[in-house]
Protein backbone atom coordinates (compact mmCIF):
# COMPACT_ATOMS: atom_id res chain seq x y z
CA UNK A 1 0.00 0.00 0.00
CA UNK A 2 1.39 3.38 -1.00
CA UNK A 3 2.30 5.60 1.93
CA UNK A 4 0.33 8.84 2.08
CA UNK A 5 2.38 11.89 1.17
CA UNK A 6 3.11 14.32 4.02
CA UNK A 7 2.22 17.93 3.22
CA UNK A 8 3.60 20.66 5.44
CA UNK A 9 2.77 24.37 5.51
CA UNK A 10 5.54 26.68 6.67
CA UNK A 11 4.00 29.56 8.65
CA UNK A 12 6.05 32.73 9.23
CA UNK A 13 5.42 35.90 11.21
CA UNK A 14 2.19 34.82 12.91
CA UNK A 15 1.13 35.11 16.53
CA UNK A 16 0.16 32.12 18.64
CA UNK A 17 -3.59 32.52 18.15
CA UNK A 18 -3.29 32.81 14.40
CA UNK A 19 -0.97 29.82 14.21
CA UNK A 20 -3.53 27.80 16.15
CA UNK A 21 -6.33 28.91 13.81
CA UNK A 22 -4.36 28.22 10.62
CA UNK A 23 -3.29 24.82 11.98
CA UNK A 24 -6.90 23.87 12.68
CA UNK A 25 -8.05 24.90 9.21
CA UNK A 26 -5.14 23.35 7.33
CA UNK A 27 -5.34 20.05 9.23
CA UNK A 28 -8.84 19.49 7.82
CA UNK A 29 -7.28 19.26 4.36
CA UNK A 30 -4.44 17.02 5.52
CA UNK A 31 -1.76 19.66 6.08
CA UNK A 32 0.68 19.92 8.97
CA UNK A 33 1.67 23.45 10.04
CA UNK A 34 5.26 24.26 11.01
CA UNK A 35 5.93 27.62 12.65
CA UNK A 36 9.07 29.65 12.01
CA UNK A 37 10.04 32.70 14.02
CA UNK A 38 11.92 34.42 11.21
CA UNK A 39 13.35 34.02 7.71
CA UNK A 40 16.56 32.36 8.93
CA UNK A 41 14.65 29.67 10.83
CA UNK A 42 12.44 29.07 7.78
CA UNK A 43 15.47 28.74 5.51
CA UNK A 44 17.08 26.30 7.94
CA UNK A 45 13.96 24.14 7.96
CA UNK A 46 13.84 24.06 4.15
CA UNK A 47 17.46 22.88 4.14
CA UNK A 48 16.74 20.18 6.73
CA UNK A 49 15.87 16.53 6.27
CA UNK A 50 12.13 17.24 6.25
CA UNK A 51 12.36 20.31 4.05
CA UNK A 52 10.95 18.53 0.99
CA UNK A 53 7.71 17.91 2.86
CA UNK A 54 7.02 21.67 2.83
CA UNK A 55 4.73 22.29 -0.13
CA UNK A 56 3.74 25.88 0.62
CA UNK A 57 4.66 28.85 2.82
CA UNK A 58 2.28 31.35 4.41
CA UNK A 59 3.45 34.82 5.47
CA UNK A 60 1.28 35.97 8.37
CA UNK A 61 1.69 39.67 7.54
CA UNK A 62 2.82 41.89 4.69
CA UNK A 63 4.73 45.14 4.64
CA UNK A 64 6.79 46.83 1.98
CA UNK A 65 10.03 46.81 3.98
CA UNK A 66 10.35 43.17 5.04
CA UNK A 67 7.98 41.26 2.75
CA UNK A 68 10.12 41.14 -0.42
CA UNK A 69 13.16 40.03 1.59
CA UNK A 70 11.25 37.17 3.23
CA UNK A 71 10.04 35.90 -0.12
CA UNK A 72 13.54 36.19 -1.60
CA UNK A 73 14.98 34.15 1.29
CA UNK A 74 12.43 31.38 0.83
CA UNK A 75 12.85 31.29 -2.93
CA UNK A 76 16.63 31.13 -2.56
CA UNK A 77 16.16 27.75 -0.88
CA UNK A 78 13.48 26.53 -3.26
CA UNK A 79 12.67 28.53 -6.36
CA UNK A 80 9.29 26.88 -6.97
CA UNK A 81 7.94 27.06 -3.41
CA UNK A 82 4.43 28.62 -3.43
CA UNK A 83 4.34 31.62 -1.07
CA UNK A 84 0.92 32.83 0.11
CA UNK A 85 0.60 36.22 1.79
CA UNK A 86 -1.98 36.91 4.51
CA UNK A 87 -2.61 40.62 4.99
CA UNK A 88 -4.76 42.80 7.22
CA UNK A 89 -5.22 45.28 4.40
CA UNK A 90 -8.00 45.14 1.82
CA UNK A 91 -6.22 46.77 -1.08
CA UNK A 92 -5.42 45.51 -4.55
CA UNK A 93 -2.32 47.72 -4.29
CA UNK A 94 -1.00 45.43 -1.51
CA UNK A 95 -1.74 42.41 -3.68
CA UNK A 96 0.10 43.99 -6.61
CA UNK A 97 3.11 44.72 -4.42
CA UNK A 98 3.18 41.20 -2.97
CA UNK A 99 2.82 39.59 -6.38
CA UNK A 100 5.55 41.73 -7.88
CA UNK A 101 7.79 40.59 -5.02
CA UNK A 102 7.13 36.98 -6.00
CA UNK A 103 4.11 35.91 -3.92
CA UNK A 104 1.94 33.16 -5.38
CA UNK A 105 -1.32 34.22 -3.78
CA UNK A 106 -2.79 36.89 -1.50
CA UNK A 107 -5.46 36.43 1.18
CA UNK A 108 -7.10 39.04 3.40
CA UNK A 109 -7.94 38.74 7.11
CA UNK A 110 -10.20 37.43 8.41
CA UNK A 111 -9.61 34.55 6.00
CA UNK A 112 -12.49 32.12 5.61
CA UNK A 113 -11.48 28.48 6.15
CA UNK A 114 -12.49 27.39 2.65
CA UNK A 115 -10.48 30.25 1.10
CA UNK A 116 -7.30 29.16 2.86
CA UNK A 117 -7.84 25.53 1.88
CA UNK A 118 -8.63 26.62 -1.69
CA UNK A 119 -5.40 28.63 -1.84
CA UNK A 120 -3.32 25.76 -0.44
CA UNK A 121 -4.83 23.28 -2.87
CA UNK A 122 -4.48 25.56 -5.88
CA UNK A 123 -0.90 26.57 -5.20
CA UNK A 124 0.32 23.05 -4.42
CA UNK A 125 -1.32 21.63 -7.58
CA UNK A 126 1.54 20.90 -9.94
CA UNK A 127 -0.73 21.14 -12.94
CA UNK A 128 -0.91 24.86 -12.31
CA UNK A 129 1.98 27.08 -13.21
CA UNK A 130 0.98 29.49 -10.45
CA UNK A 131 -1.89 30.55 -8.21
CA UNK A 132 -4.69 32.73 -9.48
CA UNK A 133 -5.48 35.12 -6.63
CA UNK A 134 -9.03 33.95 -6.01
CA UNK A 135 -10.00 36.92 -3.79
CA UNK A 136 -8.95 39.61 -6.28
CA UNK A 137 -12.27 39.72 -8.12
CA UNK A 138 -14.01 40.70 -4.88
CA UNK A 139 -11.87 43.84 -4.56
CA UNK A 140 -12.20 45.07 -8.12
CA UNK A 141 -15.14 47.39 -8.24
CA UNK A 142 -17.91 49.33 -6.56
CA UNK A 143 -21.42 47.90 -6.58
CA UNK A 144 -22.74 47.41 -10.11
CA UNK A 145 -26.37 47.90 -11.08
CA UNK A 146 -28.30 45.06 -12.69
CA UNK A 147 -27.96 46.80 -16.05
CA UNK A 148 -24.17 46.91 -15.68
CA UNK A 149 -23.68 43.19 -15.06
CA UNK A 150 -21.80 41.83 -18.05
CA UNK A 151 -23.20 39.00 -20.16
CA UNK A 152 -25.42 38.43 -23.20
CA UNK A 153 -26.00 34.67 -22.89
CA UNK A 154 -29.77 34.01 -22.81
CA UNK A 155 -29.60 32.01 -19.56
CA UNK A 156 -27.65 34.80 -17.86
CA UNK A 157 -29.98 37.53 -19.12
CA UNK A 158 -33.00 35.49 -18.02
CA UNK A 159 -31.49 35.20 -14.53
CA UNK A 160 -31.05 38.98 -14.44
CA UNK A 161 -34.66 39.40 -15.53
CA UNK A 162 -35.89 37.34 -12.59
CA UNK A 163 -33.58 39.32 -10.28
CA UNK A 164 -34.86 42.64 -11.62
CA UNK A 165 -38.49 41.68 -11.01
CA UNK A 166 -37.71 40.30 -7.57
CA UNK A 167 -35.79 43.41 -6.54
CA UNK A 168 -39.00 45.41 -6.50
CA UNK A 169 -40.63 43.40 -3.71
CA UNK A 170 -39.58 42.52 -0.16
CA UNK A 171 -39.62 38.72 -0.41
CA UNK A 172 -36.54 36.57 0.23
CA UNK A 173 -34.44 35.47 -2.74
CA UNK A 174 -32.28 32.38 -3.23
CA UNK A 175 -29.36 32.70 -5.66
CA UNK A 176 -27.90 29.41 -6.89
CA UNK A 177 -24.61 29.02 -8.70
CA UNK A 178 -21.17 27.47 -8.55
CA UNK A 179 -18.39 29.20 -6.63
CA UNK A 180 -17.17 32.27 -8.46
CA UNK A 181 -20.22 32.80 -10.68
CA UNK A 182 -21.00 36.18 -9.11
CA UNK A 183 -23.70 35.38 -6.56
CA UNK A 184 -22.58 38.09 -4.14
CA UNK A 185 -22.25 40.65 -6.94
CA UNK A 186 -25.81 39.90 -8.06
CA UNK A 187 -27.10 40.10 -4.49
CA UNK A 188 -25.59 43.56 -4.06
CA UNK A 189 -27.08 44.65 -7.38
CA UNK A 190 -30.52 43.44 -6.25
CA UNK A 191 -30.19 45.44 -3.03
CA UNK A 192 -29.15 48.54 -4.99
CA UNK A 193 -32.18 48.16 -7.28
CA UNK A 194 -34.65 47.64 -4.43
CA UNK A 195 -36.67 50.07 -2.34
CA UNK A 196 -34.21 49.24 0.46
CA UNK A 197 -31.23 50.68 -1.41
CA UNK A 198 -30.79 53.44 1.19
CA UNK A 199 -30.90 50.91 4.00
CA UNK A 200 -27.96 48.83 5.24
CA UNK A 201 -26.60 45.77 3.47
CA UNK A 202 -24.90 43.25 5.75
CA UNK A 203 -23.50 39.86 4.87
CA UNK A 204 -22.67 36.69 6.78
CA UNK A 205 -20.63 33.79 5.41
CA UNK A 206 -22.44 30.89 7.03
CA UNK A 207 -19.72 28.33 6.37
CA UNK A 208 -17.01 30.54 7.88
CA UNK A 209 -18.69 30.81 11.32
CA UNK A 210 -18.35 27.88 13.78
CA UNK A 211 -21.64 26.19 14.56
CA UNK A 212 -21.36 26.98 18.28
CA UNK A 213 -21.40 30.76 17.72
CA UNK A 214 -23.51 31.12 14.56
CA UNK A 215 -26.69 31.85 16.57
CA UNK A 216 -24.90 34.67 18.38
CA UNK A 217 -23.64 36.13 15.09
CA UNK A 218 -27.02 35.93 13.41
CA UNK A 219 -29.47 36.73 16.20
CA UNK A 220 -27.19 38.43 18.77
CA UNK A 221 -26.90 37.66 22.48
CA UNK A 222 -27.37 39.25 25.88
CA UNK A 223 -24.64 39.79 28.46
CA UNK A 224 -24.09 36.59 30.42
CA UNK A 225 -26.09 34.46 27.97
CA UNK A 226 -23.29 31.89 27.93
CA UNK A 227 -19.74 31.56 29.27
CA UNK A 228 -17.61 34.26 27.68
CA UNK A 229 -20.53 36.58 26.86
CA UNK A 230 -19.09 39.53 28.77
CA UNK A 231 -21.26 42.04 26.93
CA UNK A 232 -24.36 42.19 24.75
CA UNK A 233 -23.94 41.64 21.01
CA UNK A 234 -26.17 42.93 18.22
CA UNK A 235 -26.84 40.22 15.65
CA UNK A 236 -26.61 40.66 11.89
CA UNK A 237 -30.38 40.50 11.46
CA UNK A 238 -30.90 43.51 13.73
CA UNK A 239 -27.96 45.33 12.12
CA UNK A 240 -29.66 44.88 8.73
CA UNK A 241 -33.05 46.18 9.96
CA UNK A 242 -34.60 48.26 7.20
CA UNK A 243 -32.21 46.80 4.64
CA UNK A 244 -30.90 43.50 3.35
CA UNK A 245 -29.03 40.60 4.93
CA UNK A 246 -26.97 38.43 2.57
CA UNK A 247 -26.47 34.89 3.85
CA UNK A 248 -23.68 33.26 1.85
CA UNK A 249 -23.96 29.46 1.58
CA UNK A 250 -27.10 29.15 3.67
CA UNK A 251 -26.88 25.35 3.46
CA UNK A 252 -24.08 25.51 6.06
CA UNK A 253 -26.49 26.68 8.79
CA UNK A 254 -27.15 24.06 11.50
CA UNK A 255 -30.67 22.59 11.62
CA UNK A 256 -31.58 24.45 14.83
CA UNK A 257 -30.45 27.76 13.35
CA UNK A 258 -32.50 27.11 10.21
CA UNK A 259 -35.60 26.62 12.36
CA UNK A 260 -34.95 29.84 14.30
CA UNK A 261 -34.39 31.81 11.08
CA UNK A 262 -37.62 30.45 9.62
CA UNK A 263 -39.43 31.71 12.73
CA UNK A 264 -37.90 35.16 12.30
CA UNK A 265 -39.06 35.34 8.67
CA UNK A 266 -42.53 34.14 9.63
CA UNK A 267 -43.06 36.55 12.55
CA UNK A 268 -40.72 39.48 11.89
CA UNK A 269 -39.45 39.04 15.47
CA UNK A 270 -35.87 38.16 16.41
CA UNK A 271 -34.87 36.89 19.86
CA UNK A 272 -31.19 37.25 20.82
CA UNK A 273 -29.63 34.37 22.73
CA UNK A 274 -30.41 34.76 26.45
CA UNK A 275 -33.20 37.36 26.00
CA UNK A 276 -36.74 36.60 27.14
CA UNK A 277 -38.26 39.18 24.81
CA UNK A 278 -37.73 39.93 21.13
CA UNK A 279 -37.16 42.76 18.63
CA UNK A 280 -39.33 43.59 15.64
CA UNK A 281 -37.30 43.73 12.45
CA UNK A 282 -37.95 44.50 8.81
CA UNK A 283 -35.18 42.80 6.88
CA UNK A 284 -34.95 41.13 3.52
CA UNK A 285 -32.96 37.91 3.24
CA UNK A 286 -30.95 37.13 0.12
CA UNK A 287 -29.42 33.68 0.44
CA UNK A 288 -26.86 31.98 -1.78
CA UNK A 289 -25.99 28.32 -2.28
CA UNK A 290 -23.73 26.39 -4.58
CA UNK A 291 -26.38 23.76 -5.26
CA UNK A 292 -30.14 23.26 -4.75
CA UNK A 293 -31.17 23.06 -1.11
CA UNK A 294 -30.70 19.51 0.21
CA UNK A 295 -33.61 17.33 1.25
CA UNK A 296 -32.74 17.62 4.95
CA UNK A 297 -32.86 21.44 4.84
CA UNK A 298 -35.65 22.94 6.96
CA UNK A 299 -38.79 22.63 4.84
CA UNK A 300 -40.40 25.86 6.02
CA UNK A 301 -37.26 27.94 5.47
CA UNK A 302 -36.67 26.32 2.08
CA UNK A 303 -40.18 27.28 1.00
CA UNK A 304 -39.75 30.88 2.12
CA UNK A 305 -36.36 31.61 0.59
CA UNK A 306 -36.81 29.39 -2.46
CA UNK A 307 -40.05 30.95 -3.69
CA UNK A 308 -37.91 33.21 -5.87
CA UNK A 309 -34.82 31.43 -7.14
CA UNK A 310 -32.23 32.90 -9.46
CA UNK A 311 -29.81 30.44 -11.04
CA UNK A 312 -26.54 31.79 -12.41
CA UNK A 313 -25.00 29.61 -15.13
CA UNK A 314 -21.32 28.62 -14.87
CA UNK A 315 -18.92 30.49 -17.10
CA UNK A 316 -18.20 27.39 -19.22
CA UNK A 317 -21.86 27.47 -20.31
CA UNK A 318 -21.60 31.06 -21.54
CA UNK A 319 -18.22 31.08 -23.22
CA UNK A 320 -19.46 33.71 -25.66
CA UNK A 321 -19.53 36.23 -22.79
CA UNK A 322 -15.82 35.86 -22.05
CA UNK A 323 -14.58 38.57 -24.48
CA UNK A 324 -16.83 41.25 -22.98
CA UNK A 325 -16.17 39.99 -19.44
CA UNK A 326 -12.40 40.00 -19.94
CA UNK A 327 -12.41 43.57 -21.28
CA UNK A 328 -14.66 44.68 -18.41
CA UNK A 329 -12.41 43.09 -15.78
CA UNK A 330 -9.27 44.58 -17.34
CA UNK A 331 -10.87 48.02 -17.19
CA UNK A 332 -11.66 47.48 -13.50
CA UNK A 333 -8.13 46.31 -12.80
CA UNK A 334 -6.72 49.41 -14.50
CA UNK A 335 -8.46 51.52 -11.86
CA UNK A 336 -6.37 49.92 -9.09
CA UNK A 337 -3.12 51.38 -7.80
CA UNK A 338 -0.12 49.74 -9.46
CA UNK A 339 -2.03 48.51 -12.49
CA UNK A 340 -2.31 50.02 -15.98
CA UNK A 341 -4.71 49.93 -18.90
CA UNK A 342 -4.32 46.81 -21.02
CA UNK A 343 -6.08 45.55 -24.11
CA UNK A 344 -6.44 41.87 -24.98
CA UNK A 345 -5.98 40.28 -28.38
CA UNK A 346 -8.37 37.95 -30.15
CA UNK A 347 -5.88 35.08 -29.94
CA UNK A 348 -5.93 35.34 -26.14
CA UNK A 349 -9.72 35.66 -26.02
CA UNK A 350 -10.15 32.62 -28.26
CA UNK A 351 -7.92 30.63 -25.89
CA UNK A 352 -9.86 31.76 -22.83
CA UNK A 353 -13.17 30.90 -24.50
CA UNK A 354 -12.12 27.27 -24.91
CA UNK A 355 -11.24 26.71 -21.25
CA UNK A 356 -13.72 25.26 -18.73
CA UNK A 357 -13.16 27.79 -15.86
CA UNK A 358 -13.89 25.62 -12.80
CA UNK A 359 -13.50 28.80 -10.71
CA UNK A 360 -15.81 30.77 -13.03
CA UNK A 361 -15.67 34.60 -13.18
CA UNK A 362 -13.62 34.80 -9.98
CA UNK A 363 -10.93 32.60 -11.55
CA UNK A 364 -11.02 34.61 -14.79
CA UNK A 365 -10.39 37.80 -12.82
CA UNK A 366 -7.43 36.22 -11.03
CA UNK A 367 -5.94 34.92 -14.28
CA UNK A 368 -6.22 38.35 -15.93
CA UNK A 369 -4.72 40.01 -12.85
CA UNK A 370 -1.67 37.74 -12.90
CA UNK A 371 -1.23 38.09 -16.66
CA UNK A 372 -1.48 41.87 -16.36
CA UNK A 373 1.27 41.94 -13.72
CA UNK A 374 3.69 40.14 -16.01
CA UNK A 375 2.76 41.85 -19.26
CA UNK A 376 5.51 44.14 -20.59
CA UNK A 377 3.52 45.43 -23.57
CA UNK A 378 0.16 47.16 -23.75
CA UNK A 379 -1.82 44.11 -24.83
CA UNK A 380 -2.32 40.58 -23.55
CA UNK A 381 -1.80 37.73 -26.01
CA UNK A 382 -2.23 33.96 -25.84
CA UNK A 383 1.40 33.70 -24.71
CA UNK A 384 0.45 35.35 -21.41
CA UNK A 385 -1.83 32.40 -20.47
CA UNK A 386 0.34 29.26 -20.81
CA UNK A 387 -1.10 27.66 -17.66
CA UNK A 388 -4.61 27.65 -19.17
CA UNK A 389 -3.45 25.31 -21.92
CA UNK A 390 -1.53 23.18 -19.41
CA UNK A 391 -4.52 22.72 -17.12
CA UNK A 392 -6.86 21.83 -19.99
CA UNK A 393 -4.39 19.30 -21.38
CA UNK A 394 -3.48 17.40 -18.21
CA UNK A 395 -6.46 17.73 -15.90
CA UNK A 396 -9.18 15.10 -15.76
CA UNK A 397 -11.71 17.31 -13.99
CA UNK A 398 -14.98 17.65 -15.88
CA UNK A 399 -15.25 21.37 -15.19
CA UNK A 400 -11.86 22.04 -16.78
CA UNK A 401 -13.36 21.48 -20.20
CA UNK A 402 -15.84 23.76 -21.89
CA UNK A 403 -18.45 22.46 -24.34
CA UNK A 404 -17.19 22.65 -27.91
CA UNK A 405 -17.65 26.09 -29.36
CA UNK A 406 -17.88 26.47 -33.12
CA UNK A 407 -15.62 28.76 -35.12
CA UNK A 408 -18.66 30.82 -36.18
CA UNK A 409 -19.87 31.28 -32.62
CA UNK A 410 -16.35 32.17 -31.49
CA UNK A 411 -16.03 34.83 -34.16
CA UNK A 412 -19.46 36.27 -33.29
CA UNK A 413 -18.48 36.56 -29.64
CA UNK A 414 -15.16 38.22 -30.49
CA UNK A 415 -17.04 40.71 -32.64
CA UNK A 416 -19.53 41.43 -29.87
CA UNK A 417 -22.56 39.91 -31.59
CA UNK A 418 -25.63 38.91 -29.53
CA UNK A 419 -25.49 35.53 -27.86
CA UNK A 420 -27.93 33.66 -30.15
CA UNK A 421 -26.43 30.57 -31.76
CA UNK A 422 -28.04 29.25 -34.96
CA UNK A 423 -25.80 26.23 -35.49
CA UNK A 424 -24.71 23.28 -33.40
CA UNK A 425 -21.01 22.51 -32.93
CA UNK A 426 -21.38 19.94 -35.77
CA UNK A 427 -22.54 22.67 -38.17
CA UNK A 428 -26.24 21.73 -38.25
CA UNK A 429 -29.07 24.20 -37.64
CA UNK A 430 -30.48 24.09 -34.12
CA UNK A 431 -34.20 23.27 -33.67
CA UNK A 432 -36.45 26.29 -34.15
CA UNK A 433 -37.92 25.82 -30.67
CA UNK A 434 -34.46 26.21 -29.05
CA UNK A 435 -33.64 29.33 -31.09
CA UNK A 436 -37.03 30.86 -30.23
CA UNK A 437 -36.46 30.16 -26.53
CA UNK A 438 -33.04 31.87 -26.67
CA UNK A 439 -34.54 34.94 -28.36
CA UNK A 440 -37.29 35.22 -25.74
CA UNK A 441 -34.77 34.86 -22.89
CA UNK A 442 -32.57 37.53 -24.45
CA UNK A 443 -35.54 39.87 -24.81
CA UNK A 444 -36.61 39.30 -21.21
CA UNK A 445 -33.13 40.15 -20.00
CA UNK A 446 -32.76 43.14 -22.33
CA UNK A 447 -36.04 44.70 -21.18
CA UNK A 448 -35.38 43.75 -17.52
CA UNK A 449 -38.42 41.53 -17.09
CA UNK A 450 -41.01 44.07 -18.35
CA UNK A 451 -43.21 41.48 -20.03
CA UNK A 452 -45.54 43.95 -21.72
CA UNK A 453 -42.55 45.60 -23.40
CA UNK A 454 -41.06 42.19 -24.29
CA UNK A 455 -44.30 41.14 -25.98
CA UNK A 456 -44.57 44.47 -27.85
CA UNK A 457 -40.98 44.32 -29.12
CA UNK A 458 -41.40 40.71 -30.25
CA UNK A 459 -44.61 41.64 -32.08
CA UNK A 460 -46.88 39.27 -30.16
CA UNK A 461 -49.63 39.63 -27.60
CA UNK A 462 -48.91 39.35 -23.87
CA UNK A 463 -51.10 36.23 -23.58
CA UNK A 464 -49.26 34.67 -26.52
CA UNK A 465 -45.93 35.43 -24.84
CA UNK A 466 -46.98 33.71 -21.61
CA UNK A 467 -48.28 30.72 -23.58
CA UNK A 468 -44.91 30.42 -25.29
CA UNK A 469 -43.14 30.72 -21.95
CA UNK A 470 -45.16 27.76 -20.69
CA UNK A 471 -44.65 25.70 -23.85
CA UNK A 472 -40.89 26.35 -23.86
CA UNK A 473 -40.48 25.79 -20.13
CA UNK A 474 -39.08 29.29 -19.47
CA UNK A 475 -39.52 30.36 -15.85
CA UNK A 476 -39.57 34.11 -15.12
CA UNK A 477 -41.56 33.99 -11.90
CA UNK A 478 -40.35 36.38 -9.24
Amino acid sequence: MREQQIRSLLLLDANVDERRLVSAIASRAGWTVIGSADADAAAAHLKGSHGREVQAALLGSWNSDQGPGLIATLRAQRATLPVIVLSSGNSVADAVEAMQAGASDFLVRPVAPERLIEALTANSDRRKASGELAPVSEKLAPVLSLEQLVGAAPEFRAALAVAAKAARNRLPILILGEAGTGKETLARAIHAASLRAKGPLHSLDCKAIPANIIDSELFGHEKGAFPGAFGAKTGRIVQADGGTLLLDDITALPAETQEMLDRVLATGEVRPVGLNGSYSVDVRIIATAGRPLPEDFNAGLAERIGATTVTLPPLRERSGDIPSLARHLLNRLAEQTGMRTLSIGNDALALLMRYGWPGNVRQLAGVLFRAGLHCDSGSLTAEHFPHIAIQSRFSGRRTDFSPSISHTRSQEALAGSPGITLYTSEGHLRPLEEIEADIIRLAIGHYRGRMTEVARRLGIGRSTLYRKLGDLGIDTAA
